[in-house]
């Protein structure tokens, strides 16, 4: 059994390290682990007597923020129950850290919830469904990341009114797509496996629903070609360039500023990331010039981190957003060890790269040594096309269940053992019952979590309320 103060990954483990060996023996070596740890335990969720308090966990990952932001953040997150869950990657991974380990690591995405998987353009043009968020990554168990996925399903559906039943069922959905989909990879050559992707195209032509199908196409054909029109909403022409839309208290232009000491962090960071790029992506940011910059609130779990969008133009007028976002210690960290990278922006960036199919060609990291704030800088995201998948999931569940598990099994096969992982899961439901059964346990825990935290904030405790 694995204790909250032992890390995981011991000293010199590596993942994949089986990786060499043949499929078969490597499944059969994922087959005898079952026997150190019984898929069974992972169905188990009981409070301990020594359990933390989880506004107090809230309060004590809030220190390190931007403390005008938080209000914002909590009134987020007193909406729903799932809304308080994707905030609460703190207080999961210390619930999941003492449970037991299978002993195999991937690189985990960290804060693996529904809301975290989405549509989005490669770099090529062509509409993915991926993994969207990695401030959270560390090598650490495979089983936290579909445990946290398993668990959203539960609470989300509950939010939306379903029975716990069809939570259940949907629950189950998630582990079966996953363990499916892990299946086949590991059929699959390494470099095959390495290279598959999601197309988003061809995700919603598996929807059923002919109605649901045609009106999502449709949706996402049109917020492509919206995409490839620009930042319509968030730029505005002012004297003939290009400058960032303000939208207090969201965005505010930091640009010309009297008080100019996030505006010179902003472009000091830019203008840090640019050695952490390839040289050729160097090259091709060195053809737009910033501009402007204005620091803008994003998410839910992200608020109160210090996040900036920077406006690049070309020479002939061109605009560019990228988004610069503070990168903190994982949550994970306490338990798995602090990783590899002292830089949190670099952590973030390396993980992103190894859990994600097509990462976007401007991903990097700021290294300034005069500043202790460790950022990451990547292209802004659109949100007309990243829309497409949240409203899919309104309409088509059980499908989107279980599109994010196999989008997980192909991120956890990239980093870490697919054989030893499905050997360890096995080709019955015994593992997704287990893990469906945890997922409906850490439903009921989450919803007393979040009435705490919404008594919270009623008694005044803690601060929230709409920006």
């Amino acid at each position: 059994m694995l204790h909250a103060n032992t890390p995981v990954r011991k000293p010199g483990a590596q993942m994949g390290s089986h990786s060499v060996r043949p499929v078969a023996e490597r499944q059969q070596a994922g087959r005898e682990l079952r026997k150190q740890i019984p898929r069974s335990l992972h169905g188990n969720w009981t409070s301990p007597a020594n359990r933390a308090d989880p506004v107090q966990i809230l309060i004590e990952t809030g220190r390190d923020r931007i403390a005008d932001l938080l209000p914002i953040r909590y009134d987020r997150m007193r909406q729903s129950a799932f809304a308080f869950l994707r905030g609460a990657a703190a207080i999961m991974a210390a619930d999941l850290a003492p449970g037991p380990f299978s002993g195999l690591t991937v690189q985990a995405c960290g804060d693996c919830h529904l809301a975290n998987f989405g549509t989005f353009a490669s770099p090529e043009g062509t509409p993915v469904f991926d993994i969207n968020d990695f401030d959270e990554t560390l090598p650490a168990p495979f089983e936290w990341d579909i445990k946290r996925l398993a668990a959203s399903v539960a609470v989300d559906g509950r939010s939306r009114g379903l029975t716990d039943k069809a939570c259940r069922s949907l629950a189950r959905a998630a582990v079966h797509g996953y363990r499916a989909y892990m299946a086949a990879l590991t059929r699959m050559d390494p470099l095959g496996a390495w290279r598959s992707r999601v197309d988003a195209v061809d995700a919603l032509e598996g929807i059923e629903d002919a109605k649901l199908r045609d009106r999502e196409l449709k949706r996402l054909q049109m917020a492509n070609e919206a995409s490839r029109a620009g930042y319509v909403k968030l730029l505005e022409r002012r004297k003939g360039e290009w400058r960032i839309k303000e939208k207090p208290p969201l965005i505010h232009l930091l640009t010309g500023k009297r008080d100019s000491t996030h505006e010179v962090a902003a472009r000091t960071a830019f203008h840090s990331y640019r050695a952490s790029l390839p040289e050729e992506r160097r090259v091709l940011l060195d053809r737009y010039r910033l501009t402007d910059v204005a620091f803008k609130v994003v998410g839910v779990g992200s608020v109160g981190t210090f996040c900036a969008i920077g406006l690049f133009v070309s020479g002939d007028g061109d605009p560019l957003l990228l988004q610069l976002k503070e990168a903190s210690h994982s949550v994970l960290a306490h338990y798995v060890g602090p990783g590899a990278y002292a830089n949190q922006g670099q952590r973030v960036v390396i993980g992103q790269r190894m859990i994600q199919a097509t990462p976007d060609i401007f991903l990097g990291w700021t290294d300034d040594h005069g500043d202790d704030r460790h950022c990451y800088v990547r292209q802004l995201k659109d949100p007309r096309v990243a829309m497409v998948g949240s409203t899919l999931a309104d309409g088509a569940l059980p499908y989107y269940a279980v599109l994010c598990g196999q989008v997980l099994a192909r991120a956890h096969a990239r980093s870490g053992d697919a054989a030893m992982i499905l050997g360890y899961m096995g080709s019955g439901h015994a593992f997704d019952a287990a893990i469906a059964q945890f997922a409906m346990e850490y439903a009921d825990q989450t919803d007393r979590d979040w009435r705490l935290f919404v008594e919270a904030i009623n008694s005044g405790q803690i601060e929230a309320h709409s920006p």
